[in-house]
């Protein structure tokens, strides 16, 4: 928090003054979006010791703090703080989020360790003020690494409802997921930020880190938007995280001994709200972006004219005239590097001795703690360099850590700089970097800014005009030091300028902005309405409009819907060997809708099409099939080509990513018991376990985490290579190209004129993200797909003749694609088979048993619905329904 409360013993008496320790960045830059912010409230902690505050006293704080600075103090006894603040906060996460492989000697890092439990107590401690303050409509704002389970500990509480925006925004690095999985915390962490609907970064190299490490260690689907949290998957994160709040029982539910533990914990979830447990258990999909951090640059402006600031600028010129000066600032921690650069300077002095006695850097160095092992390790640094090279009026280093400057000082300093040094090992966003460009403006020759790579600022192409180095390598930059002083006037122009066009632009305004916005977009685009608010398809509307139609376009999914394989080891083994049967009903069904003229019927599937949907082809001629999940489309029947034909809509694909992505999965399966993998001509499908799919056994978990590697793997070593996507099943992943889907495959269908268009082709859905941006070319026999381009987008209506489009599918992306398909008199019915919140405008009820249709293609309990399986018998009689319909108006 922003403010500090400091009581005076003698009469009680306290007053409010600045919290030296408060994100500087973030408040500055939500005051200076000003009264766009209708209302805000900071809520925070006080900055100071608290326990010997009288209730009284706390009462007025609370009054003072809400009326007066628009805060909620959150009141937390101080051991508890020092643990969660200054031990696992600093001493565990900070070191692993800047990439330091966590020390458990050292940090006392176990599910038993005090500062963990702590750091959970904390989050619930804002998780409660929170959740008291909250009022419907509010955004929720989350920052920084002090508070990552605090999403998941307000998307548990009933009182705040599935409706509210939830955003976290990480200020620091993350590593890589070789790091941050060496964390034994690692889950509930992550668990923690998965519940928010945005999870932000300073740079896009920090956001893919974490989609990588969420696909690694939780076996989600990475996407390059976010992440994809697959059904039922949230309850299980809740249940991880209520081990966690429970506290010890979260060590007794890890033993094995201790099975009491773990149903203790259970009963504290069960306890919660139905409703919270049943809106967690959806599939969701996590936004997850990276939103550079800026300053308020017309505030700055107006401080650097203050006359106190003119005052200090002209005793510095004075005191160091005809020197150049080298500035640094920086915390005093292990990730700043400040080490580094006194090494470097050093190794300047020696390397160049024309500038002995001509230049000199000032360094600023912040201590984080009362007593910081790092101090005494750069105050024998800057003693030695002090030692070789000053004289009687010369001291090439200025070290000041014993008191910060102020800001008029600081100000001051960076308007005299001549080259500003920053030699972070890691670091999210160097602001003082933007501080020092706008501070150069108005000089004849602006001073260079000497940037290390693996500061997030050097991320973006704006700070690219800056001088580059590696704190590492010493010599490097020495002589960027070098360069930086000595470069010609034009040439210092010319980078200044590039860098003060990117802090002008990045500006503090523009990221809160950009991150509340994206919050609210992230929101509602995929925050799904309760299912009992989809209503269940009721035919008796439905029908009478599809009867009355002219021209219908049906799309019906295949597997899991019409037909429910057998997933087993000893199914699957049937399967491969092509010793199964593809049930009659479903294809009867389809068959019967076929038979009108005015239906184009399309079957959307997974399956290869050699040795299945080929037999599927032949059994029922006249319709469309969509394979592999969209990388094979055929054709309905036309008068070139009466059986249809197969079109390749990845043969212009780099496939030569199976072979590896093979030797990678044999190698997992010969490690993982009763794994099996299944090779279809344009993507693989590994499936990890093949037993029992309700069991919780050590060989599932082992399963699990062998998946997580494969992916992890798969993905580091082919993902980005061959554009590949990798997409998490509850006991299985499927790989296939990057740029393919049902939803794709249905825009070529629906392309007029295109290779696989039907009768029924539209004038362009809408695309609302870069998964339905796909243009289908002609560009040799076989069709390509170039992702770069769309001409879909130009306008959103159905072809004229077509009046009535049915979609039976599970697959949300299309459901929605659907749904946003425009025609002046068209009808769109799109109907979810899927148990999880839906957009699709109404649902099949696939447990309530069978609905009361007129068509029956089986008896119950009979072998075919056995093969078909509930749901397939339910969507059948539907579909049943729809042909009837067609048979009597023929």
């Amino acid at each position: 928090m922003s403010q500090t409360a400091l009581e005076r013993r003698k009469g009680q008496l306290w007053h409010f003054e600045s919290n030296p320790r408060c994100n500087g960045g973030l408040k500055n830059a939500v005051e200076s979006v000003g009264n766009k912010l209708k209302k805000k409230i900071w809520v925070g902690t006080l900055g100071t010791c608290t326990d010997d505050f009288l209730e009284t006293t706390r009462r007025d704080i609370d009054a003072r703090m809400y009326t007066e600075h628009s805060s909620v103090p959150v009141w937390i006894p101080d051991a508890e703080f020092s643990s969660c603040y200054d031990e696992f906060c600093h001493q565990v996460l900070w070191p692993a989020l800047h990439y330091a492989v966590p020390d458990a000697p050292k940090t006392k890092l176990f599910y038993e360790s005090a500062s963990y439990k702590q750091y959970v107590a904390v989050n619930q401690r804002f998780a409660d003020a929170i959740i008291e303050n909250y009022r419907e409509g509010d955004i929720i704002w989350v920052n920084d690494y002090h508070l990552m389970l605090l999403p998941l500990l307000l998307r548990a509480s009933p009182r705040i409802p599935p409706s509210a925006p939830i955003g976290f925004f990480m200020h620091v690095a993350f590593p890589s997921s070789e790091i941050f999985r060496c964390l034994s915390v690692r889950r509930d962490l992550l668990s923690g930020l998965m519940a928010a609907d945005l999870v932000g970064f300073q740079t896009p190299n920090y956001a893919r880190h974490f989609r990588q490490t969420v696909s690694r260690i939780m076996a989600f689907e990475a996407l390059p938007k976010g992440i994809r949290i697959p059904e039922g998957d949230e309850a299980r994160l809740v249940k991880v995280d209520e081990l966690v709040r429970v506290g010890d029982l979260k060590e007794k539910a890890h033993d094995s001994q201790e099975p009491i533990a773990a149903t203790q914990a259970e009963k504290v979830l069960k306890a919660g709200d139905d409703d919270v447990v049943k809106a967690l258990e959806r599939e969701r999909f996590v936004d997850v972006g990276s939103f550079p951090m800026g300053i308020d640059v017309k505030r700055l402006w107006d401080k650097r004219q203050e006359p106190e600031v003119d005052d200090w600028v002209s005793m510095l010129r004075q005191r160091y005239a005809g020197m150049k000066i080298v500035v640094g600032r920086d915390k005093l921690d292990e990730v700043q590097g400040v080490r580094q650069k006194i090494q470097a300077f050093e190794r300047f002095l020696e390397r160049y001795k024309e500038f002995q006695g001509k230049v000199v850097l000032i360094q600023v160095a912040l201590q984080t703690t009362e007593t910081n092992e790092l101090a005494g390790g750069v105050s024998d640094a800057v003693s030695r360099v002090n030692s070789r090279f000053s004289t009687l009026t010369y001291q090439p280093v200025v070290f000041l850590h014993v008191q910060d400057l102020t800001f008029s000082q600081y100000l001051a300093l960076l308007t005299v700089a001549d080259a500003f040094l920053v030699t972070s090992l890691r670091e999210g966003m160097a602001l003082r970097t933007h501080e020092f460009v706008e501070c150069q403006e108005g000089k004849e020759n602006p001073g260079g800014l000497i940037l290390s790579e693996f500061a997030g600022s050097y991320s973006y192409t704006g700070f690219r005009s800056c001088f580059a180095v590696n704190p590492y390598d010493t010599r490097g930059t020495a002589d960027a030091i070098y360069n930086a002083l000595t470069m010609h006037s034009e040439e210092s122009k010319s980078r200044w300028t590039e860098l003060h066009n990117h802090v002008t632009t990045q500006t503090a305004q523009a990221f809160v902005n950009s991150f509340l916005s994206r919050v609210i977009r992230a929101h509602s685009e995929h925050y799904l309405d309760d299912i009992e608010d989809v209503p269940a398809l009721d035919l008796t509307r439905v029908l009478p409009r599809y009867r009355h139609s002219h021209r219908r376009l049906i799309l019906v999914d295949f597997e899991g819907t019409l037909w429910r394989r057998d997933l087993t080891r000893r199914g699957l083994q049937a399967y491969l060997e092509g010793d199964f049967k593809i049930p009659e009903a479903p294809l009867e069904a389809l068959k019967n809708l076929s038979e009108d003229k005015r239906n184009d019927v399309w079957l959307l599937s997974g399956l290869p099409v050699k040795d299945v949907l080929e037999r599927v082809a032949e059994k029922v001629p006249g319709i469309g099939i969509v394979a592999e999940n969209g990388c094979y489309i055929k054709t309905k029947p036309a008068k070139n080509s009466p059986a249809g034909e197969w079109i390749n809509l990845v043969a212009n694909s780099n496939m030569t990513w199976k072979s590896s992505c093979l030797e990678i999965l044999h190698y997992f399966t010969e490690r993982t018991p009763g794994s099996i993998v299944e090779e279809r001509q344009a993507s693989i499908v590994w499936r990890y376990w093949t037993g029992d799919p309700h069991a919780d056994t050590s060989d599932k978990q082992w399963a699990r985490r062998q998946a997580a590697e494969a992916q992890n793997h798969i993905f580091d070593s082919l993902g980005e290579r061959y554009g590949l996507r990798i997409i998490p099943g509850k006991n299985s992943f499927l790989v296939l190209p990057g740029n393919i889907s049902r939803s794709t495959a249905v825009g070529a269908i629906l392309q007029p004129g295109g290779p696989a268009s039907s009768g029924a082709a539209i004038r362009s859905p809408r695309a609302t993200s870069p998964e339905y941006s796909t243009a289908y070319d002609v560009a040799s026999p076989i069709i390509s797909i170039s992702a770069t381009a769309s001409h879909i987008t130009n306008s959103r209506g159905l072809a004229s003749e077509v009046d009535f489009v049915l979609v039976v599918s599970s697959d949300e992306p299309l459901l929605r694609r659907m749904n946003e398909i425009e025609g002046a008199d068209a009808e769109c019915v799109t109907v979810s088979t899927s148990k999880r919140g839906t957009d699709a405008r109404w649902k099949l009820d696939l447990d309530e048993g069978e609905p009361d249709f007129a068509v029956d293609y089986a008896e119950n309990g009979s072998e075919e619905v056995k093969e078909v399986g509930r749901a397939g018998n339910v969507v059948v009689n539907a579909l049943g329904r729809f042909a009837a319909v067609s048979n009597f108006k023929n």
